[in-house]
């Protein structure tokens, strides 16, 4: 007997500190690596909420500030 299983991807639920410190980061209130220091696991990083420009740097992504904008409405 063959059972089937449906793969569920995990979903992201950011933390509020998360959620905040996108903020900050967008207002340009904190740095990145300073976030990724003291306020984040670096899940931020993991699921493409911050990533590196072409110079290396880190910074938020599109994703980034869509996931601020959903938290605000």
């Amino acid at each position: 007997m063959v059972t089937t299983s449906t793969y569920h991807a995990p979903t992201f639920e950011p933390t509020v500190d998360e959620i905040e410190t996108l903020k900050q980061l967008e207002l340009g209130q904190v740095s990145v690596p300073d976030a990724l220091k003291h306020h984040l696991s670096g899940r931020l990083q993991e699921w493409g909420f911050i990533g590196k420009t072409p110079a290396g740097n880190l910074a938020i992504t599109d994703t980034g500030r869509q996931l601020i904008k959903r938290s605000n409405n």
